[in-house]
């Protein structure tokens, strides 16, 4: 079960019934869609994947996925999950617009980084992003992330595949 993770402004907690439409305009929102997956999808696909994130993860314990709130107000989204196209386990994150800008992208990758080595026991946190995510890229500089290789994607555009290493006792 998706534990509640706490930073000192983000309380991060399993999805409720009652977050759906704060999901759908979040990812609804183009400015914060375009970088995730394949880019804006369709209101009733988002719906779609909200009513997944409950039958198709939490029923059955295959991730972790987190509504990220600030004050209460749902404010961004973030997993933590294996992925064959980083050959691990990767971060994931999205944050309302509103939220950009205040160093808020830095707290919850930090705290999903710390949960992947110290809960899960991971040696690796990896990281894909949009090489013109220029916001997204640097938080992963940031924390220390090292660019391990460029992905070409079929519309031209390029992911980087990024790394953390857990640091050495």
């Amino acid at each position: 079960m998706t534990p509640t993770l706490r930073t000192e402004r983000l309380v991060l907690d399993p999805y409720v019934p009652a977050d759906e439409e704060d999901f759908v305009a979040l990812f609804g929102d183009t400015r914060v869609s375009q970088w995730m997956g394949d880019g804006p999808e369709p209101e009733e696909a988002n719906r779609a994947l909200f009513h997944r994130v409950f039958t198709h993860v939490y029923d059955t314990g295959k991730f972790d996925v987190w509504a990220v709130r600030e004050d209460g107000d749902l404010i961004g989204h973030a997993e933590i999950k294996p992925t064959e196209e980083s050959g691990g386990h990767e971060l994931i994150y999205a944050l309302a617009h509103r939220a950009w800008g205040r160093g808020l992208g830095t707290e919850l990758a930090q705290a999903i980084i710390d949960y992947g080595f110290d809960r899960l026991g991971l040696d690796a946190v990896h990281a894909t992003v949009a090489d013109q995510n220029t916001g997204s890229l640097a938080v992963m500089k940031k924390l220390g992330f090292e660019h391990v290789r460029d992905k070409p994607e079929d519309d031209g555009s390029v992911t980087k595949v990024l790394t953390l290493k857990r640091p050495s006792a």
